[in-house]
């Protein structure tokens, strides 16, 4: 139930998706405006909506692309400037004006110094978060944030408007079909409106220059040539067994690869904000890893511990559901024989208005209970009594199988589908690792038919190395 057609989504693939995919689990969509949606309305009404939306974007960018000519700006708080609020002359606030925040400019101005002197973005990063000075977002520094990208103009090592030029429509940004982001596309260098405001300028010409320098001499190294012409970050990486479950017992964060072989938390390697400085290597974690879900997560006592109260669970269950069918059956058979009993009196010329009416509520009741009752009981579902020797087993043939790389992928998201985190606590005397594991998927790794039983539900169980 909705408003209209265009309150679900204005994108005529995701309407004709959506509505293929309600209808095939027999879900009908009523909305206000069109009554019963059917394949006409997400045809004619799902193309009105998208041409719509295609016209309000060119109308709003028509709008942007006035105020951005006459140097405010086209939307969005950059550093180191103060978004102007005032009423104009018809009372109505003016929207695009800035002025200069002094604090964040000596900043930026420090930044391009410290750059243009030889520091890295991320030697640059890592001592402002140690001086505890907030980042653009109010968050920690990261490098990328003060690199940036220089052919895209992003990052403040590549802003224009710092020397006083406001740059506009130079990236346009499009929907992946099969992600649902956004990604940025660079729009010909003669689509960009460019526009000096000289009353904005906080960096001058000759620091500007210097920064620009530096940056074409990074460019020049063998080394960033050699990766810019391998094109690296357009190749799929390999999924590692641990890649975005690992955590950062200490801040909480994500780990990142170092090199090949190690890894350590992000936010320590590239902001300086966490002390859990040690290094890990990739293939030591994955086997404690692996060691953890064979033999920790599942250990006979706790197993025979969960039966016992799922058992108990599922037979309460079934004997109020086995009581509720006798109750049915037996209200049947009472209203057939009372059925009977009225289509006799009938038959032998009993014809009064009470009778009728009495005779057409049994027969409704009737159909409800048939209803009811055609509903197949649900089959008995029982855990297997040894079902940590049957998870243990398979955890191994699973860790076996990583070996082998074409039944790798399979196997890993197998055992990744195990795994909720893995939280790294560096210690005093050495290092503790947590494995937290969903309980329906390592009941359902043993014991596939009982994982619909449990449901997808959120509860855990811990284990320590």
């Amino acid at each position: 139930m909705t408003e209209a057609l265009d309150r679900l989504s204005r994108d005529q693939a995701d309407v004709a998706t959506l509505y293929k995919r309600l209808t095939f689990q027999g879900v009908r969509i009523i909305t206000l405006s069109e009554g019963e949606i059917n394949e006409l309305h997400v045809d004619l009404k799902g193309t009105m909506n998208q041409l719509f939306l295609k016209d309000l974007a060119a109308k709003t960018r028509r709008g942007l692309r006035g105020r951005v000519e006459g140097g405010h700006s086209g939307g969005g708080k950059c550093y180191g400037y103060d978004v102007v609020r005032r009423l104009g002359e018809d009372g109505q606030p003016v929207t695009g004006e800035r002025t200069i925040n002094e604090h964040e400019a000596d900043l930026i101005r420090r930044i391009y110094t410290e750059f243009s002197d030889g520091l890295s973005p991320k030697a640059i990063a890592k001592k402002l978060n140690g001086e505890k000075i907030p980042g653009p977002s109010g968050k920690a520094w990261r490098d990328t944030a003060i690199r940036g990208h220089r052919i895209r103009g992003t990052g403040l090592l590549n802003n224009e408007l710092y020397i006083g030029r406001l740059v506009w429509n130079r990236l346009r940004y499009v929907k992946d079909s099969e992600t649902g982001r956004r990604v940025s596309r660079l729009n010909p260098r003669d689509e960009w409106i460019i526009t000096e405001v000289p009353e904005l300028r906080i960096v001058d010409d000759a620091l500007w220059d210097r920064v620009k320098e530096r940056q074409g001499e990074i460019d020049a190294r063998p080394r960033v040539k050699a990766i810019r012409e391998s094109r690296v970050w357009e190749k799929r990486r390999s999924t590692h067994l641990l890649t975005g479950l690992l955590r950062c017992g200490r801040c909480g964060g994500g780990f990142a690869s170092v090199g090949k072989d190690y890894l350590a938390c992000s936010a320590a390697r590239k902001q300086s904000t966490c002390t859990q400085n040690r290094f890990y290597r990739r293939g030591e974690l994955e086997g404690i890893v692996l060691d953890l879900l064979r033999d920790r997560l599942m250990r006979p006592e706790a197993v025979a511990a969960f039966i016992a109260s799922v058992s108990r669970e599922m037979n309460a269950g079934r004997a109020k559901e086995s009581a509720a069918r006798v109750r049915l059956e037996t209200e049947r058979t009472q209203i057939a024989r009372q059925i009977d009993g009225l289509y006799e009196a009938i038959a032998d010329g009993l014809r009064t208005a009470g009778l009728k009416t009495k005779l057409q509520d049994m027969e409704t009741r009737l159909v409800e209970i048939d209803a009811k009752l055609s509903t197949p009981a649900p089959s008995p579902v029982r855990l297997h009594p040894q079902l940590s020797e049957i998870y243990r087993r398979r955890v191994e043939e699973l860790s076996e199988t990583l070996a082998d790389p074409e039944i790798r992928p399979m196997a890993l998201e197998t055992i990744r589908g195990l795994i909720d985190a893995v939280t790294v606590h560096e210690l005093e005397d050495g290092v503790r690792i947590d494995l937290d594991g969903a309980i329906t998927a390592l009941v359902g790794l043993a014991q596939p038919e009982a994982e619909a039983f449990l449901g997808g539900g959120s509860v855990k169980v811990v284990a320590g190395a």
